[in-house]
């Protein structure tokens, strides 16, 4: 007999997979440490069995939702572990579902293995911190961490805005409230610039996703507020085009102006597999030096690679340097971090070299 949702939810959680598919025409699939597997034992899904588990776990309202709109993101808490952040979608006309497991326990940054300098971010009072890289490698894990140490030592107002609600923050030493798409607010630009009118210190926003977004996210930055949020990018460079491309052409240089005044680091990340298991993060940071200020605003994207390679004693690393390192202490296998690099020949020469 097939396992229930509930049984399935429970399976992710016991082996720390983070993620589960339902996609009729499969069975049943968990992803551990970057890698999907079958669940042992279930058979392949029907859209009778999808539907009956979408029923069990969806109101009303969001199945009404899901009938119009064809897709529909969502939240459900589960466990005294953990919570899921959901996507229900169809696809060639059948009804699937991707859960992504929240724990509750928020991990501190040093627990995750990330570098001291995110401590430094977390004392801003100001400005924007992009956190970047793909989907399931880490972003939200990291800002919640950053967000978290905030909120231990700062009184302060975090407003996050989410589509759907991911880690939930205990107050501490600051109050925090957190918005999410369709329950507490009908869009992103309304969320971001009503937040200006709620006395906000810390805005963490779950995805710049579009021209609107963007364009507020900066806005709240410029108006003395510290902003974290997330962008699906590869690097700092990329990032810096995205951000400006998405403006129509004769606004680009207004913007390019504004991110130069306002940015104050790009954090890109990837979860690497190790060795012994488990996985490892590889990351680039840039920081809005002088200089790299200089070259968003004069629309010298590439420039940035040189310059984060030669900034090093100011903080900045980029990816390959946190491979190679990952690769000489023998977490990481060669062959596995030339498929994360973005130059395979300077990861290979970093390896060999004495820098590392």
């Amino acid at each position: 007999m097939s396992m229930n949702i509930n049984q399935l939810l429970q399976l992710t959680v016991d082996r720390n997979a983070s993620d589960l598919h339902l996609v009729v025409g499969t069975p049943p699939c968990i992803r551990i440490d970057g890698i999907l597997y079958s669940v042992p034992g279930e058979e392949v899904l029907t859209t009778e069995i999808v539907d009956e588990h979408l029923k069990k776990i969806l109101n009303a309202e969001q199945l009404g939702r899901l009938s119009v709109n064809k897709e529909i993101d969502f939240s459900l808490h589960f466990s005294q572990k953990a919570r899921f952040r959901a996507n229900a979608y169809t696809q060639r006309g059948r009804p699937s579902v991707a859960f992504r497991m929240i724990p509750y326990e928020i991990p501190a940054i040093d627990k995750l293995e990330l570098p001291k300098i995110l401590h430094s971010f977390t004392n801003l009072r100001q400005g924007l911190i992009l956190v970047t890289g793909p989907t399931g490698h880490g972003k939200s894990t990291t800002l919640a961490a950053m967000i978290d140490e905030i909120n231990a030592n700062r009184a302060v107002h975090i407003i996050t805005i989410e589509d759907p609600i991911e880690f939930i923050f205990k107050p501490r030493q600051a109050i925090i409230s957190q918005r999410e798409m369709h329950n507490d607010t009908h869009s992103w630009s309304t969320a971001l610039r009503s937040a200006l009118r709620e006395d906000p210190d810390v805005v963490l926003i779950g995805e710049m996703r579009d021209y609107e977004t963007i364009a507020s996210a900066l806005t709240v930055a410029e108006t003395g507020h510290l902003v974290f949020a997330t962008l699906h990018t590869n690097s700092a460079a990329q990032t810096i085009d995205r951000v400006v491309d998405v403006f129509p052409e004769d606004q680009q240089d207004q913007v390019k102006l504004q991110l130069s005044n306002v940015l104050e680091a790009v954090f890109s990340m990837r979860l690497v597999l190790a060795v012994a298991g488990g996985r490892h993060p590889a990351y680039e940071i840039m920081l809005a030096t002088t200089a790299i200020k200089t070259a968003i605003r004069d629309g010298k994207t590439h420039q940035i690679d040189s310059i984060i390679q030669t900034s090093q004693e100011v903080g900045m690393l980029n990816l390959d340097y946190t491979l190679a390192k990952l690769v000489r202490d023998g977490k990481v296998a060669m062959e596995v971090a030339q498929s994360y690099s973005l130059r395979p020949e300077e990861l290979i020469r970093l390896v060999k070299s004495d820098k590392t």
